[in-house]
């Protein structure tokens, strides 16, 4: 199956510009696909192939960090990939409410979250920083980001 540009939607690029997160269709299911770029290479993601539809992909500056929405079950999780540690780390959400849409910051210490709930929507930050390191324009080297150093 090709990957045209038809094909593609809710794109979501990393902050250096190397590493491109679009969301397919494959097999009847929405799935993110990760892409560096200008090659076009696609880059392995270890822990999301089982836990599909996929949305709202975000990236880090070096794309080490994917933040996205996953469906496990009935329930829609918000997730975030370390691609350098291979770690896939789920983030507790309040209550009953349901994950619509995320942005990650470029740094990967920060997330905002748009939640549904109770006939209520409402944004919530979520400061990440007890759980990643930061992804700095001169971070760890990640398989498929390009160069880090400056």
């Amino acid at each position: 199956m090709g990957w045209g540009s038809s094909d593609r939607q809710d794109p979501a690029l990393s902050g250096n510009g190397r590493v491109l997160a679009t969301v397919v269709r494959r097999d009847g299911r929405d799935t993110v696909l990760l892409q560096e770029q200008p090659s076009g290479s696609v880059l392995p993601l270890r822990h999301l192939q089982r836990q599909q539809p996929h949305r709202s992909p975000s990236l880090s500056w070096n794309g080490r960090y994917l933040a996205l929405l996953v469906q496990q079950g009935p329930e829609r999780l918000a997730v975030i990939e370390d691609r350098a540690t291979g770690r896939l780390h789920r983030l507790r959400l309040p209550g009953d409410l349901v994950p619509e849409s995320l942005s990650l910051a470029p740094d990967g210490r920060r997330i905002a979250v748009s939640l549904e709930g109770s006939g209520r929507s409402r944004v919530q930050l979520f400061d990440l920083t007890p759980l990643l390191e930061p992804d700095l324009p001169a971070g760890l080297p990640v398989p498929g980001a390009g160069s880090t150093t400056p």
